[in-house]
C-alpha cells in the first residue's frame, strides 16, 4: 500500500500524463453520489493531490490522452446521460468545456487518431440496455469541435475505455459484440475483424501487446456470468 487518493472513488477514469503523473478524475463515492473532482498521482513521491474541478460529475466516461498533453474527458452520466466534454490542462490543473457530441452517451470507448484526433464509438444513452449505439463522432482538438463520423457495423455498449491503437494507425473496437471491429482513420469506415467470440462479452480488457497483437481479456455476457477466457487479436 502507498498514500490513499484524497476521497474515496468508485469507477474513476485513470490517465497517464507525459510527466508520468496520473490524472484520476470523476467516479462515485457511493450509490447515486456522482463525483465532479479530479486528483494527481505524483509518481516521483507515490502521493495525491487535488487538482482542479471538473464542471459536471461522470461515471463511464472516456478519458484519452490528447497528442500536446491534455486529456479529453467525453460524455458519461449523474443525473443524466452526457453529451458534454472538458479538456484537462496539467500545466494549469484546470477544466475547460469544449464542443458537445452529437449523441449523450455514457459506457463508450475512445481512441487517439495518428493525426492527433479522438475517435468516439458506441455506448449507450440513457435506455441502457434498451438503446446500444453504433454511431461514432470524431473530436478535433484543434477545433474544439465534435462531428459525426461513419457508424459501426454493431451496436455495442459497456466498452474498454480506450479503443487500442494498432500499429498501423487503425482502432481495434471490442466487446459488448460478438465481432471486434477495426476503424480505418485513412477512408474513415469500420471492417470487421476476421474471426468472432462465443459471446457479447462485456467491459472486458483491451490491451496492446509488444508484438503488436492484442489481449482481450475477461468480461460477462447478458447473463451476467463474469469469464477467466481470454483471445488475442493479431492485426
Amino acid at each position: 500500500p502507498i498514500a490513499k487518493m484524497t476521497i474515496p472513488r468508485g469507477r474513476p477514469s485513470a490517465t497517464l500524463l507525459t510527466s508520468g503523473d496520473v490524472l484520476i478524475a470523476d467516479g462515485e463515492k457511493q450509490d447515486n453520489e456522482s463525483l465532479a473532482t479530479a486528483e494527481s498521482f505524483h509518481a516521483s513521491t507515490l502521493t495525491f493531490q487535488p487538482t482542479g474541478a471538473m464542471h459536471h460529475a461522470r461515471i463511464s466516461h472516456t478519458s484519452t490522452l490528447l497528442t500536446d498533453g491534455r486529456v479529453l474527458v467525453a460524455g458519461g452520466y449523474a443525473d443524466t446521460v452526457a453529451s458534454g466534454a472538458e479538456l484537462y490542462d496539467p500545466r494549469s490543473g484546470t477544466f475547460t468545456e469544449t464542443g458537445s457530441m452529437g449523441s449523450a452517451r455514457c459506457k463508450h470507448t475512445a481512441g487517439l487518431l495518428p493525426d492527433g484526433r479522438v475517435l468516439v464509438a458506441g455506448g449507450s444513452d440513457s435506455r441502457g440496455w434498451d438503446r446500444n449505439l453504433n454511431t461514432t463522432e470524431i473530436y478535433d482538438p484543434r477545433t474544439g469541435k465534435f462531428t459525426a463520423a461513419s457508424p459501426m457495423n454493431d451496436q455495442r455498449f459497456k466498452l474498454p475505455d480506450e479503443a487500442v491503437p494498432l500499429t498501423s494507425g487503425r482502432l481495434l473496437i471490442a466487446g459488448g459484440s460478438k465481432e471486434a471491429e477495426i476503424f480505418d482513420p485513412e477512408d474513415g469506415k469500420f471492417v470487421a475483424a476476421a474471426g468472432q467470440m462465443d459471446e457479447q462479452w462485456h467491459y472486458m480488457s483491451e490491451t496492446k501487446l509488444r508484438d503488436g497483437s492484442v489481449l482481450l481479456a475477461g468480461g460477462y455476457p447478458n447473463s451476467d456470468q463474469a469469464t477467466a477466457q481470454t483471445w488475442t487479436y493479431r492485426p
